[in-house]
């Protein structure tokens, strides 16, 4: 377990806008309780509360990936109107304890879905 730091920095904050995720003209998820993830010099990265997903349409997969600062993380396809975005979706359900506020949300890669946008 490595601790974010000066060289390697992660800063997570409320998005105060409304998210929406959409794939094959579905609502996936919505939420204005969305966290933002910044993590050193990567792309930031929108948490949203696994209750504000359809979760009818999230299929757990076998991936699982690991983080040296946020731990495990578990893989979701999207299933939705005959199509499937598969592993589109990561969360770190049990997070390392300075990643602890991203515990039960969803993170979804963006050119897995038809958008993510505000509303």
């Amino acid at each position: 377990m490595k601790l974010p730091g000066p060289d390697h920095p992660i800063t997570i904050t409320p998005n105060p806008k409304r998210l929406r995720v959409t794939f094959n003209g579905q609502v996936v998820a919505e939420t204005s309780r969305a966290l933002t993830l910044q993590e050193a010099s990567y792309p930031a990265v929108q948490y949203i509360p696994r209750e504000d997903a359809d979760a009818a349409l999230l299929k757990r997969t076998e991936r699982s990936t690991h983080c040296p600062y946020k731990g495990d993380a578990s893989y979701y396809s999207i299933e939705a109107g005959g199509r499937r975005a598969e592993n589109a979706i990561w969360s770190y359900e049990a997070p390392f304890p300075a990643m602890a506020e991203i515990a039960g949300h969803l993170a979804f890669y963006p050119d897995r879905v038809d958008r993510i946008e505000e509303v």
